[in-house]
């Protein structure tokens, strides 16, 4: 997996550990654009930092939109009541005015007081000196966006974590359909869980086309993997069927598409090298299972260096079509490219 990924997994994972035997900094500064690691410390914490009986007094739930930074230090430097600690969160904390303020208190907090500052889809200037408070006096946890071709890594490990195993090709299959939202393939992750049958260890393709709704025949995953193989027919089906359905967007299928043919171009640079030990493959295949290995063993084959640079180019072009370049709708589009892909084979370059 991914270093974001395991770092982040670890800082987490101890916080939350921290949490459930009751142990807690003054501060912390939950931030990031993915949401779902910051929610799930939230969560955490609030779930374990006031027993149930002490939250009316001692456990404040506050808004961004609704209060100022002044309200926030206010309520942090109030003493608890029949208790050890108080818990203040601030949720939404990127639409207050004013939140670097909240350094005046962050700088000397109360040990007394457990303050949480969340921020959704945003994050603090690290140079601040409300930033550097946190850092210094608490805990931060930044949160970035995680990367597409991280996501099946991701996925597979989060299975692993609810004591499941998931097939790389169903993992792929799932990060299609959520992208890079986290939450989402969380969520996913929890109805499954919920829908297998009792005793299920392992999830496979089949499970996550019944479960979630998608079709694994009809996927820009099987479409790379089609093309990869350079069999045409099914590709082009595949393809049809793809730039037909109602939420189709061919600027994303496109990115896709360059993400694929970007570590075969790689693949083709480093076979051309002479050196292609397999630590190396696997540098160059960064984020691909090795269960997907013979994809561009074969694909190297189909698209030698000057193809796949044909391929790269023409995908380029038809990004551009797709945002208003060009007066063909969308559907025919894209069939269109795809047959110029297949037709980017050993030997034999389209005119375009």
């Amino acid at each position: 997996m991914a270093k974001f990924a395991e770092n982040t997994d670890q800082l987490c994972n101890r916080v939350i550990s921290d949490a459930q035997k009751g142990e807690f900094k003054p501060l912390y500064l939950l931030m990031g654009e993915e949401s779902y690691y910051p929610d799930k410390v939230c969560q955490a914490i609030i779930q374990h930092c006031i027993s149930p009986e002490d939250k009316d007094f001692n456990e404040s739930i506050l808004y961004g939109t609704e209060v100022s930074a002044e309200q926030v230090i206010s309520c942090a430097r109030r003493y608890p009541m029949m208790s050890d600690r108080q818990l203040v969160v601030l949720k939404e904390a990127q639409l207050m005015k004013g939140i670097e303020s909240l350094s005046v208190y962050c700088e000397s907090p109360l040990d007394s007081t457990v303050l949480v500052v969340l921020l959704h889809g945003a994050k603090l200037d690290k140079r601040t000196a409300l930033y550097k408070a946190f850092a210094k006096n608490g805990i931060v946890i930044e949160s970035p966006v995680i990367k597409d071709y991280e996501v099946p890594g991701w996925t597979i490990n989060h299975f692993k974590s609810l004591g499941l195993d998931i097939t790389p090709d169903a993992a792929a299959l799932l990060g299609e359909y959520a992208g890079t939202d986290l939450v989402k393939i969380a969520s996913e992750a929890d109805k499954l869980v919920k829908n297998l049958p009792e005793g299920a260890t392992s999830i496979n393709a089949t499970d996550i086309e019944k479960n979630v709704g998608i079709s694994r025949q009809f996927s820009i995953f099987e479409l790379t993997k089609e093309l990869n193989f350079g069999r045409n027919g099914k590709a082009l089906e595949i393809a049809g069927r793809l730039s037909s359905a109602a939420k189709f967007s061919m600027p994303a299928a496109i990115a896709m598409l360059f993400t694929d043919f970007q570590r075969i171009l790689k693949y083709n640079l480093l076979l051309s090298s002479g050196n292609a030990s397999p630590e190396k493959k696997a540098k160059v295949l960064a984020g691909v299972h090795p269960y997907f290995y013979k994809e561009y063993d074969s694909a190297v084959k189909i698209y030698p260096l000057r193809n796949c640079i044909e391929v790269i180019s023409l995908l380029c072009d038809y990004d551009y079509f797709s945002k208003g370049g060009s007066p063909v709708t969308q559907d025919e589009l894209f069939v269109e490219l795809i047959s110029k892909i297949l037709c980017c084979k050993a030997g034999f370059i389209p005119t375009r």
